[in-house]
């Protein structure tokens, strides 16, 4: 049975099995694949290049791993995957700011089994790479055209670490021009790692707070902050509230005003790809999240790309290598005396790369512009209809419109009935929803919680999305208990919130199990 259509809420029970970890399934001797044994002839010819490991690598003893047949293997991670919720069985919109969105399983395939592009290997010759070193020149430069910057790399792993590396640009940039600046402004709602990592790369960094009236700070409070030594400013736009700030040009070019550059976190761009660019707002440095905006699974811990952009006048301090084409075949570019190095093994993960590639090339120009507009048309639908629940308010600009997410409050629920965000996402599960994002640490919007539908979810999604939200609402009000003993139809139940868990009792590897349980 689907959904209720009265309700719009499913019967849904999740799988629970008394599943133990792998290292417990282990039998001495029990084998999925038995490898032949190297032949006298190939160990010749490792001996023979030097490849030989040094008896100081070696171990001295074989590593310690579970011994488990293939069929039992295969039925553990089943088991495993049946308890979990994810973008390919629940409605992800809850990932506000993080962009969980549909990506193509052609895609997948692609990156993850065609032999073409799985059996490349960084360090073979770049002339038997054409292929792939393509691939990179034309996102390179399908990137340059959404956002108008004249370079890009592929080298960061992720979104803070392509602000990292944005911070370490900047630096490296004041340095050789011998000035001594040592400031870094942003702004409170803007990704925390626009504060975290600068100030990880020795900078002192200034939080502007927002105002009430427009969701931001501020042009007054802003140009207040701004002195001989700000080398940068770090801004997220719209921000993680979902606001965007129209009047962005004014505030970077009072940045330029003092000598200071100005640096884009783009990834909250779903809303504004192929409608806006950074290049009009003056920026000098930016990045996107490949893994989020452009359509590879999102890259928390996993598959990420940060595509680092930068203006012509910056482009030398850009990691190396760099992909280039001379008319006739794409080589690696190790040439940067100002470059900030590598900051990544290689030249960036290539199947988020090539994910990037596939997915701008099925929709085009026009298509990535209607997606941004579907982005936006459906969170102000989204946005009707959250407002109507009992207990939801929204914080900032009064009456203006959020771009591609919202971040809501539970604050009013929270008074009413002693329950808020925390045991709202807990009871979510017993209906198939897999959760929300609140806000990131401090919660400076009360009882939080952050909605993104993208581009990728539809009309139906979002309804049974609200409809849940609206029933939690209502036992929160009617039947309480049952919201604070959530989840109860998931594989675990009562769940800690993780800011809660004591470091001492959380175990992560089997090795650490292992010692603890010898030193009880």
């Amino acid at each position: 049975m689907g959904r209720d259509p009265n309700t719009l809420l499913r019967n849904f029970h999740q799988a629970r099995w008394d599943e133990p970890i792998i290292f417990e399934m282990s039998t001495p001797g029990e084998r999925g694949v038995i490898p032949p044994p190297l032949s006298k002839e190939i160990q010749k010819e490792i001996q023979d290049d030097g490849l030989d490991i040094p008896e100081s690598l070696k171990r001295k003893c074989p590593p310690n791993l579970p011994e488990v047949g293939q069929m039992r293997v295969n039925r553990h991670y089943m088991r495993l995957s049946q308890e979990v919720l994810g973008n390919d069985v629940s409605i992800d919109i809850g990932q506000g700011t993080c962009t969980m969105k549909y990506s193509p399983k052609i895609q997948e395939h692609t990156a993850n089994s065609h032999p073409k592009i799985v059996n490349v290997h960084p360090l073979q010759d770049v002339s038997t790479m054409q292929g792939i070193l393509f691939i990179y020149h034309e996102v390179e430069r399908y990137l340059k055209s959404i956002s108008g910057m004249d370079h890009f790399t592929f080298q960061p792993g992720g979104g803070a670490h392509a602000v990292y590396a944005n911070a370490s640009i900047v630096r490296q940039y004041f340095r050789d021009k011998g000035e001594d600046r040592d400031e870094i402004i942003t702004t409170i709602f803007s990704h925390p790692c626009d504060a975290g990592c600068p100030a990880t790369a020795g900078y002192k960094v200034i939080d502007l707070m927002q105002d009430p009236e427009l969701g931001y700070p501020t042009l007054e409070a802003f140009k207040a902050a701004l002195s001989p030594k700000t080398a940068a400013i770090f801004f997220t736009n719209p921000e993680d509230t979902g606001i965007f700030n129209p009047r962005i040009k004014e505030y970077v070019d009072a940045a330029h005003s003092v000598g200071a550059l100005a640096v884009y976190d783009q990834a909250n761009v779903n809303g504004i790809m192929g409608i806006t660019r950074a290049k009009e707002a003056g920026f000098d440095l930016i990045h996107y999240n490949l893994h989020k905006t452009f359509s590879s699974p999102h890259g928390g811990m996993g598959p990420g790309c940060g595509a680092l952009g930068a203006a012509d006048f910056l482009a030398d301090y850009l990691p190396v290598p760099r992909v280039v084409f001379d008319g006739t075949s794409y080589s690696l570019d190790w040439h940067g005396e100002k470059s900030i190095g590598q900051v990544r093994s290689f030249f960036g993960n290539a199947a988020v790369v090539l994910r990037a590639y596939m997915w701008i090339r099925a929709l085009g120009s026009d298509g990535i512009r209607e997606a941004a507009m579907c982005a936006v048309l459906n969170n102000q639908y989204m946005i009707k209809e959250v407002e109507k629940i009992p207990g939801v308010t929204m914080y900032y600009a009064k009456g203006k419109r959020r771009i591609e997410q919202c971040r809501y409050s539970w604050e009013k629920l929270k008074e009413d009935t002693g329950l808020g965000t925390d045991e709202v996402l807990r009871r979510m599960v017993d209906y198939s929803l897999e959760h929300y994002w609140q806000s990131h640490h401090p919660h400076i919007v009360p009882e939080p919680f952050t909605l993104e539908p993208t581009e990728s979810y539809s009309k139906e999604d979002i309804d049974e999305f609200v409809a849940v939200l609206r029933q939690i609402s209502k036992e929160c009000y009617e039947t309480p208990e049952i919201v604070r003993t959530a989840p109860h139809n998931a594989p675990c139940h009562g769940i800690k919130n993780y800011y809660e868990l004591d470091p001492e009792k959380v175990i992560c590897t089997w090795r650490q199990y292992i010692k603890r349980k010898e030193n009880k």
